[in-house]
């Protein structure tokens, strides 16, 4: 029997993509995981200018100051070393705007190419510092990913209508309730594993419980 595993994360989330590669070996080592993987959209910052903002403002006014905001992603910076990843977080310039980000990881669910999606975006921000939030760095993505070019026009016309955890009055939130209590809660990435007959089991975050529950 399949069971989707939702994730619910936003792509510049850095506890996000820490726990992404973390899952991701945890399901390498059960290659006959019954998972079907599901991305659902969050934002971090559902207020932030569809232009996005300098990074170094931004984390200073979030965190209260250059100092705090250096002792907390010193913490990430270490433990993302301690999953193998080396994020170049001086390459980022710029906090974007992720609204048309996850429009991209809806519209690649359509062709089945949610996770690649996900992956892309997640290293072309930590990785390579690029703002994912301008239309011209995403459009790119389509045809490297064999994705129908024609999805571009709605992306880059922020046309197509998905559901978002926090969003603006414009955008239709079907899920609002269940991913509201999940981002009130303060998870940076949450699994549901919906099992059809036994309900929903929901999970907050990426730990080594949780691993060694997937890895079975």
């Amino acid at each position: 029997m399949t069971t989707t595993l939702d994730i619910i994360s936003d792509p510049i989330c850095p506890w996000c993509f820490i726990g992404k590669v973390r899952l991701d070996r945890a399901l390498e080592q059960r290659p006959n995981h019954p998972f079907e993987v599901r991305w659902l959209p969050f934002q971090l910052n559902p207020d932030m200018p569809h232009e996005g903002m300098d990074r170094a403002e931004y984390l200073e006014t979030k965190f209260g100051g250059r100092d705090r905001a250096v002792q907390v992603y010193s913490h990430i910076e270490q433990e993302a070393l301690s999953s193998g990843l080396e994020i170049d977080f001086g390459a980022i310039r710029r906090t974007p705007n992720t609204l048309d980000a996850h429009r991209l990881i809806h519209w690649a669910g359509i062709e089945g190419r949610q996770t690649l999606v996900a992956n892309q975006l997640f290293h072309r921000y930590f990785l390579k510092g690029q703002d994912i939030g301008d239309a011209g760095n995403l459009l790119p993505l389509l045809p490297q990913l064999g994705m129908n070019f024609a999805l571009r026009f709605p992306v880059a016309a922020g046309e197509s209508e998905i559901p978002m955890t926090y969003s603006d009055q414009s955008v239709d939130s079907l899920a609002a309730t269940d991913l509201q209590a999940i981002a009130n809660a303060g998870a940076a990435l949450a699994l549901e594993l919906n099992y059809a007959e036994d309900g929903t089991f929901e999970l907050s975050g990426i730990n080594p419980l949780m691993m060694g529950m997937i890895q079975g």
